[in-house]
């Protein structure tokens, strides 16, 4: 349970980066949104390297879907726009598919 608080922290730090990048690029906001946003994405990096996982890749994949819900959320919260019907049901599909990723080798070796 423990990779599933890094997977959400790691996640809301990649958006936030990115978002800042957004604001820079596509709403015309000051280059000083650079700073933030890689220090943000840093952040990001250092702490999908907690996750439990002998590779990377699995670890990444897994991440995947939590970075999905984490977004519809960002969309919610932040953005105030309202998350459609579609958009739970990507969620939900997402994150079975990343628990089947990360508890697989699990499932696995038993």
């Amino acid at each position: 349970m423990l990779n599933y608080f890094w997977f959400f922290l790691a996640a809301l730090f990649e958006i936030a980066g990115c978002y800042a990048f957004w604001m820079w690029l596509r709403q015309g906001k000051s280059a000083w949104w650079i700073a933030p946003a890689l220090l943000s994405l840093t952040l990001f990096a250092l702490l999908l390297t907690r996750i439990e996982a002998t590779y990377a890749g699995r670890a990444y994949a897994a991440y995947g879907g939590i970075y999905i819900i984490a977004s519809i959320g960002w969309l919610a919260v932040v953005e105030r726009a309202r998350p459609l019907a579609s958009d739970w049901v990507g969620v939900a599909l997402c994150v079975v598919g990343a628990s089947v990723i990360l508890f697989g080798p699990r499932i696995s070796a038993a």
